[in-house]
């Protein structure tokens, strides 16, 4: 499982889902899976904090804990370098040899302003971490491409099959709509789309204009609809004569 910042780790644990990558807030801190050495006072209740990356906080910046290992590679030209720690547990675990422990991956890429900060339980080469989530869905683009473009959210179900079939079909239509936005050229909504983007919402636009496909024999269930709506009025004319029936009654 690949998700992005908005799920935590803990709610993957609770999930008992054993093979997953997630990217963590830049604010992240986790704790070593082994107590620290203990000289005098209290013994110590939690590992060592680990803090992948520096911050500010009121003024002072804190440091970043120096990582397990670094590893550095090219790819398309640019020099990647992956900062990782191992065997990390969440800040209010306390160290135990049965614990689920994973794996920080801070991968600074020149590309990119801020490096990806990824967390994940299985054993990886960070050209592997990166590339998984590269290849992840977005949090946010399939269901809104599967929802708002194709108009999911307007449907509404009640048998049980079909509550289940529905967010998939929606999201197989959503995954089909972005990936022919991404493949075909940008296509401007109006004049005013000076600098037009590959986007679902655009690439659906053009489809609304294309007469329904003929060429291809498709099953009955899929037809065009033959509703007439040319004798019904329109944008803000239908508003005005629905206000003035409701004045007159």
């Amino acid at each position: 499982v690949v998700v992005d910042a908005g799920v935590k780790i803990s709610a993957l644990q609770e999930a008992r889902i054993e093979r997953y990558l997630i990217r963590l807030a830049t604010n992240f801190t986790a704790r070593r899976n082994v107590l620290p050495e203990h000289h005098c006072g209290r013994k110590a209740k939690y590992g060592k904090l680990v803090r992948p990356l520096a911050r500010q906080y009121k003024g002072k910046t804190l440091a970043a804990t120096p990582p397990d290992e670094t590893y550095t590679w090219e790819e398309d030209g640019r020099q990647l370098r992956a900062e990782i720690w191992r065997n990390l547990v969440l800040n209010e675990v306390t160290p135990d040899p049965q614990n689920r422990v994973f794996d920080v991956y801070a991968i600074y890429d020149p590309a990119f302003k801020q490096p990806w900060l990824l967390a994940t339980p299985v054993k990886l080469k960070p050209e592997s971490v990166r590339a998984m989530y590269k290849d992840r869905w977005p949090v946010e683009q399939i269901p809104l491409s599967a929802k708002q473009m194709v108009g999911a959210h307007r449907q509404f179900v009640h048998n049980p099959e079909s509550v289940q079939r529905l967010p998939e079909l929606a999201l197989l239509a959503g995954s089909i709509l972005s990936f022919l936005a991404a493949t075909f050229p940008a296509t401007p909504t109006g004049f005013w789309d000076r600098k037009p983007q590959r986007t679902p919402g655009r690439f659906r636009r053009l489809l609304i204009g294309q007469p329904f496909p003929k060429d291809v024999k498709l099953p009955g269930q899929l037809r065009e609809k033959k509703s007439v709506t040319g004798h019904l009025p329109k944008g803000n004319l239908a508003r005005c004569l629905k206000m003035a029936k409701m004045a007159a009654t």
